[in-house]
């Protein structure tokens, strides 16, 4: 089951209960403004300043303390940004995006809870975009397999695109996904109707 929620994340967590779900996948805010963007390309500004970017504020201690609350384990973009939030860990994924614009970044890290050696996923990121941070939904598809066990219930509190539905539906995961921006929220159930509607995933 897929479930998703426009509201806040914060307001939402406080209702679910110790270690209610198996796993969180989550991707918060880094706080990258469009002002922090000094050195970018001509593409990353323009991308930026054509996007909503209200959201962009990084969470405080208190969601880590509660999505450490409710989850067993978690998978936290960013975790590079959080460093004050997290303690250390050897499994670190780190997705490489293939990308060949110089002033872009090459990879994102991902903190996790799990004590397993690091691996890196390669892909392109999509070029189909309908919020600035989407993440391939193979991306999650390749978490899921390689860190999810069956049956596992699944939490991401920044929905963002809803990539990670599209790959929760398919890999037969239970999912709540909550995203606070209303148009993304919309945005992103149109893509994961359209995109689960289909028999296979291409």
């Amino acid at each position: 089951m897929i479930n998703l929620i426009n509201a806040d994340c914060m307001e939402v967590m406080k209702d679910f209960k110790d270690n209610e779900f198996d796993l969180a996948i989550v991707d918060p805010p880094y706080g990258l403004d469009k002002s922090s963007m000094q050195g970018a390309g001509k593409l990353k500004h323009r991308i930026l300043n054509m996007s909503n970017t209200d959201w962009d504020i990084p969470p405080k201690r208190e969601y880590f303390n509660e999505l450490f609350r409710i989850s067993k384990n978690q998978i936290i973009w960013g975790g590079n940004y959080f460093i004050d939030n997290l303690t250390g860990t050897r499994c670190f994924i780190i997705w490489d995006k293939k990308q060949f614009m110089p002033t872009f970044s090459a990879c994102e890290f991902a903190w996790t809870s799990f004590n397993k050696p690091s691996k890196i996923f390669t892909s392109r990121g999509e070029l189909d975009k309908i919020h600035p941070t989407q993440k391939p939904i193979k991306l999650y598809e390749w978490i899921l397999e390689n860190y999810a066990k069956e049956g596992d219930k699944i939490l991401d509190t920044h929905l963002g695109s809803g990539s990670i539905a599209i790959a929760c539906h398919y890999a037969g995961h239970d999912l709540t996904g909550i995203e606070i921006d209303k148009e993304y929220f919309d945005s992103a159930k149109y893509r994961i109707d359209l995109m689960t509607k289909q028999k296979t995933l291409f």
